[in-house]
């Protein structure tokens, strides 16, 4: 049976496996985080939300491929990337915190475009601090 496990094409399908759920929980706590609802949003062509959804989904590929590749096991991986996670939905607290004058999640809400770029590039950002940061080695 250690075998089986050693595979790397059941290794990649249960990281691909974990990873996958990891994000659809992740994402699902975003949802409860904004004021708006994502995939109505998105469903109604709104870009600004489409924008910002997209750099969390991009934010959290980076953290997980960077956990994947600084740990060996599925529970490390999760773990990394479910800190990373947090970081990142810190970093759009600290956003919205640090622009008093902008209500970033009520102009997103609203299509503001502008801003829904600036949160896809925070995401983006912040991720590839967090993914160079992660341990493991």
């Amino acid at each position: 049976m250690t075998v089986f496990w050693e595979n790397i094409l059941v290794e990649t399908a249960a990281r691909y496996s974990v990873v996958i759920l990891c994000t659809i929980v992740f994402l699902a706590v975003f949802e409860v985080v904004t004021s708006y609802r994502n995939w109505h949003e998105i469903r109604k062509g709104n870009l600004a939300v489409a924008m910002a959804t997209g750099g969390k989904l991009f934010g959290l590929a980076v953290i997980f491929r960077a956990s994947i590749q600084h740990n060996d096991t599925l529970l490390e991986t999760i773990g990394w990337g479910a800190f990373g996670f947090v970081l990142l939905l810190l970093g759009y607290v600290i956003f919205e915190f640090m622009t008093p004058s902008i209500k970033v999640d009520e102009e997103i809400g609203n299509g503001n475009r502008a801003v829904g770029l600036i949160s896809l590039l925070i995401s983006v950002g912040l991720a590839f601090v967090i993914g160079a940061s992660i341990g493991g080695d």
